[in-house]
């Protein structure tokens, strides 16, 4: 049982907007089972209503810059605490979605940072506020734009791109920077690295990287304007992995709600004192 259905009956749902009312019907049948051996889903033994959650699904695979917590709540007409708790408990069924993938053929990784410099705190990328994250491409033959990954790393150093590579990008990966020295380290993945010095030029006149510039910039407004201020060290890979989750799934929108109800359904509960403590350290 979850929230009191039956996982052998229909869920039916109740989605509403500013704009629209969209009634779905699911099978439970028609699920993958959970990742875990127990057999249990993401709405284990929830307390809350489970057309809350269908909303919350709804307007968080809807939203194209992303959702705060504070906006969640005052849609659903719950409490902040349980908000947070929705809209972290469905970023991180995102992030395992997403974790089984990895990037190949041809890409492009950058350096980027999450944050900025605190009034009396060290300035530039030392900034104690500055969270590192590895932005990366994967792009077709025609050399548009297929899958990201940004994660979080400890550092930029050799160490840490090869271990973020041997994880995230499959052997034989032609992988493209702007010659970062720790970008080498790729190579004891298995992978192929070309370096394009950038040579202190701006992004406008690196055309090569034009499509990994504009998917960062986008980041960077669409997270400025979502949300006022999150925990980066915390939980900022959850928020990376909620925007490249849309991305992959931004050509079939009409039915990215559904997949996320998959993707939370299919990955085993995830208590709250589990997400407050789960990127305590990177």
């Amino acid at each position: 049982m979850a929230g009191g259905v039956s996982l052998s009956a229909l869920w039916r749902c109740t989605l509403r907007s500013d704009s629209c009312l969209a009634v779905k019907a699911i099978s439970i049948q028609e699920l993958p089972p959970p990742d875990d051996a127990d057999g249990r889903d993401r709405f284990e033994a929830t307390k809350l209503a489970l057309t809350i959650w269908f909303q919350a699904i709804y307007m968080i695979s809807q939203a194209k810059t992303g959702l705060s917590a504070l906006a969640l709540k005052r849609q659903l007409g719950v409490s902040h605490p349980t908000s947070w708790m929705i809209h972290h408990k469905l970023m991180h069924a995102m992030q395992q979605r997403d974790d089984h993938y990895l990037l190949g053929g041809l890409m492009q990784i950058d350096d980027a940072y999450l944050g900025g410099e605190l009034s009396g705190g060290t300035a530039g990328r030392g900034s104690e506020n500055k969270v590192p994250f590895v932005a990366a491409v994967e792009f077709n033959e025609k050399r548009r734009p297929i899958r990201m990954r940004m994660s979080r790393v400890s550092g930029f150093t050799t160490r840490a791109i090869s271990s973020w590579a041997q994880n995230y990008v499959a052997a034989g990966t032609t992988v493209i920077t702007d010659g970062l020295a720790c970008f080498a380290g790729v190579t004891k993945a298995g992978c192929k690295h070309i370096a394009k010095i950038a040579g202190g030029r701006k992004p406008k006149e690196l055309p090569l990287f034009q499509w990994l510039n504009t998917i960062l910039g986008n980041l960077k407004t669409g997270l400025g304007g979502a949300y006022h201020a999150f925990l980066f060290s915390k939980c900022s890979n959850r928020y990376l992995a909620e925007i490249a989750y849309r991305f992959h799934r931004r050509f079939n929108l009409k039915t990215l709600h559904q997949r996320l109800l998959i993707a939370a359904v299919s990955c085993p509960p995830c208590p709250e004192r589990l997400l407050r403590s789960a990127e305590s350290s990177c």
